[in-house]
């Protein structure tokens, strides 16, 4: 079984190929680089994964590594995935995110047996998001808020395009928010647990955040992946599955999760707001319904959130 993994050296994508590695012994892992790729997430999966230097904005680059690879299975992860980036490179996160996913598709569609392609979209799709909506099915309305939401919502709809069109097995994940070790420092949970991490280690005076009042679902990225891979086993392609945990927590309260945790007295943890960190327009609230993949796959989520939290921060003062 030959599976190919695109962005694999990131966050999900070196969480996937150890999950698949641990539990598909068998399988023969391709993934793709590019030159400036930091290795640190899959150092330990050195000589376990075969990586191939790629662009994937490049319509023949992407074209040689389908052809060289030959895979039976696509995971792909590789996008620009950090929201407030694409407020201010709007036309760098549309030419990643959609132009990789076409090259791509177009690719598999010339193998004479195309693979199995799981598209890693995004409930950023769901943008502004009605109460009467909640908890979110797949039949909701797509209203993205920012660019990186459109980058999202055009990719997912050329996934459905693409199997409507020519068959190719496409099936797209719409995953809530997720977290846990090797998280970029950018992203909220991360970037919280990095700044505490930073005062135990007198290395910073006082955490620094944006809007505390937004909800989101969070899921452990080690059960996304899980069912990332449980999607093209079990799910019925062409169908868009939203991977969510179902319960909405309040960014301050992750926030006051992390600070319990603190090595220091968490009364005396100095908080403060940069307007810097406002978004032009935010999504106030994400609450994911999962209740049709849970029905086609029998997945669910497996580690709490405090085990996620825990884990992350280890992560950090293991770096710091």
């Amino acid at each position: 079984m030959r599976v190919l993994i695109t962005g694999v050296t990131g966050f999900a994508g070196s969480h996937l190929a150890e999950y698949i590695l641990d539990n598909f012994p068998q399988a023969e892992i391709i993934g793709t680089i590019r030159w400036r790729s930091p290795m640190e997430n899959i150092r330990h999966l050195e000589g376990r994964v075969n990586l191939i230097e790629t662009d994937l904005r490049d319509s023949s680059s992407t074209k040689s590594l389908i052809t060289q690879a030959k895979p039976e299975i696509i995971f792909h992860l590789a996008a620009q995935s950090f929201v407030p980036t694409s407020w201010s490179a709007p036309g760098e996160t549309i030419t990643t995110n959609v132009l990789s996913t076409l090259y791509i598709l177009e690719a598999a569609r010339t193998l004479a047996d195309p693979p199995k392609v799981q598209l890693a979209c995004s409930s950023e799709e769901y943008g502004k998001v009605q109460k009467d909506d909640l908890p979110i099915t797949e039949e909701c309305p797509l209203r993205p808020l920012s660019p990186y939401g459109v980058s999202k919502v055009a990719q997912d709809m050329l996934g459905y395009q693409y199997f409507q069109s020519y068959k190719i097995p496409v099936f797209r994940t719409r995953a809530f928010n997720h977290t846990g070790p090797r998280r970029g420092r950018v992203f909220v949970c991360s970037n919280f647990a990095l700044q505490l991490v930073e005062m135990e280690k007198g290395k910073r005076k006082e955490i620094m955040v944006g809007n505390l009042d937004a909800i989101r679902d969070f899921t452990d990225v080690r059960d996304v992946v899980r069912a990332y891979w449980m999607a093209v086993e079990k799910g019925k392609p062409g169908e868009a599955y939203n991977i969510a945990s179902g319960t909405g927590v309040p960014i301050k309260d992750i926030l006051e999760l992390i600070i319990s945790k603190s090595r220091l007295d968490p009364k005396k943890v100095k908080v403060s707001q940069n307007p810097e960190r406002i978004r032009p327009s935010d999504v106030p609230i994400l609450i994911g319904d999962s209740s049709k993949f849970r029905k086609a796959t029998g997945w669910k989520n497996e580690i709490k959130l405090e085990k996620t939290i825990e884990d992350l921060i280890q992560y950090w003062r293991e770096r710091v």
